[in-house]
């Protein structure tokens, strides 16, 4: 379990004991999503662990499998506000951050807030518009704030952009640029139901009790989720986990089948996903487990292979993960959760 005083907190608050375990939290915000999209639990763990590290999400996948209700859903049980952006090819930068408008009444420019300014927001069908477009939104993925007219804004806190798009096979669709791509910490698939989950659901149509992502309610306060985000990077890091990290983003580097290897940020947003893993399952130290568990969804759609696009680039990073050693400094018994 989580001990609810971390040592060496910064903050009066944050020194607060916790009236309820974060993990017990953490595992009822878990299960009311889990209620709304039948069966992807772990889907809905890995978009948690990312939202916890403070990263941003893309939900690629076929039409119809979820992807805004995931989100909607989220956004109802982390409470704070939510805006939903539905993307289009005419869209212009301005109807995502804002802009200056003439008031009238006071005889000059001010700004009007575009839906960018929400503490979480729905891009919904992103690779449906411009590159123009899609660019307006990356200096507020990695730098939190926008830039007006010459002055800059910062964005609300916490703030989290969860993008979906479909397969770039799908007509209408842009490719992401690689800039873009960066800036997402995870890259999830939610797929088709299990045919008993689908079941399942239907009978929940057929008798009208469909739980629907507006019907639930808050599990958290946003001051509770930026305290969480702050706990999160106090878990601690045995250094030859950080050497094997190291390892991997070089190996991706050298790797003759891919063109681009891992960047930095690539390497820092692994070890933030891989912390908040650890708080989730109510550790305060990262495992190899909690590597394994994130090195794909948080690597791999940063990487491209010289032929065979994305395929060849996946089976790359799987290579190189399996054959990485972990360094002797990690008990063998910590390394139950390696892929074999």
């Amino acid at each position: 379990m989580i001990v609810p005083k971390f040592e060496g907190s910064s903050g009066r608050q944050d020194a607060q004991p916790w009236p309820e375990s974060p993990q017990v939290l953490l595992q009822r915000l878990i299960h009311r999503v889990d209620n709304v999209l039948l069966g992807k639990r772990e889907t809905v763990t890995q978009l948690l662990t990312a939202m916890l590290a403070g990263g941003h999400v893309l939900l690629e996948d076929v039409p119809g499998v979820g992807k805004t209700m995931l989100a909607g859903a989220f956004a109802r049980v982390l409470g704070g506000e939510f805006k939903r952006i539905q993307f289009t090819s005419d869209m212009l930068p301005a109807d995502v951050i804002g802009g200056a408008v003439w008031d009238t009444r006071i005889g000059e420019l001010v700004y009007r807030p575009g839906p960018i300014m929400a503490n979480i927001v729905l891009a919904d069908e992103i690779n449906r518009t411009s590159p123009r477009t899609q660019s307006a939104l990356l200096e507020a993925m990695e730098e939190r704030r926008i830039s007006i007219e010459g002055e800059t804004r910062k964005l609300p806190e916490p703030f989290v952009l969860i993008a979906t798009q479909n397969p770039l096979s799908y007509e209408g669709t842009n490719t992401l640029p690689e800039a873009q791509m960066d800036r997402f910490m995870m890259r999830l698939s939610i797929g088709y139901p299990s045919m008993e989950n689908e079941a399942r659901m239907l009978e929940q149509y057929a008798s009208d009790s469909r739980p629907e992502p507006q019907q639930l309610r808050p599990v958290l306060m946003l001051e509770e989720w930026l305290r969480m985000q702050r706990e999160v990077r106090q878990a601690h890091v045995h250094p030859g986990l950080l050497e094997y990290m190291a390892k991997v983003t070089d190996a991706t580097r050298r790797a003759p089948e891919l063109e681009l290897g891992l960047s930095p940020r690539a390497g820092r947003d692994w070890l933030r996903a891989s912390q908040a893993r650890a708080y989730v399952e109510g550790r305060r130290y990262v495992l190899p487990d909690d590597l394994f568990a994130t090195g794909e969804v948080v690597l791999a759609h940063r990487l491209n292979g010289i032929s065979a696009g994305g395929r060849q680039a996946a089976e790359a990073l799987t290579r190189i993960l399996r054959s990485t050693p972990l360094p002797a400094s990690i008990a063998p018994g910590q390394a139950t959760g390696r892929q074999k």
